[in-house]
């Protein structure tokens, strides 16, 4: 099973989401890898209440044994509210300054 699956699979069973987008961007960053850059967009009531980082913990959490092997994880996180205010729209990933640059 690749990297994106994987991580698709354990937020889907962590977080019950209304809309999950997990996208390899790999191919946009420096040297071989192919699984080592991904952007996640979750969409979920369970974020109802909680502040930006406990979102984020709630994410590390469910992909501890993933993140080991994933050189960059761009977070998007939103309630449904959110994401319907926002228009669907996040943000680009960062540049990455690692790799064989």
């Amino acid at each position: 099973m690749n990297m994106q699956t994987i991580i698709e699979e354990k937020l889907t069973k962590a977080l019950n989401p209304e809309a999950l987008d997990v996208i390899n961007e790999s191919h946009m960053h420096s040297g071989p890898a192919t699984e080592s850059h991904f952007k996640v967009i979750a969409v979920s009531n369970a974020f109802e209440g909680k502040m930006l980082i406990a979102r984020h913990r709630m994410i590390n959490s469910a992909l501890v044994d993933e993140l080991q092997q994933i050189h960059a994880l761009a977070l998007h996180t939103m309630t449904p509210d959110e994401y319907f205010e926002k228009g669907g729209e996040v943000a680009d990933s960062p540049k990455c300054g690692g790799g064989s640059k």
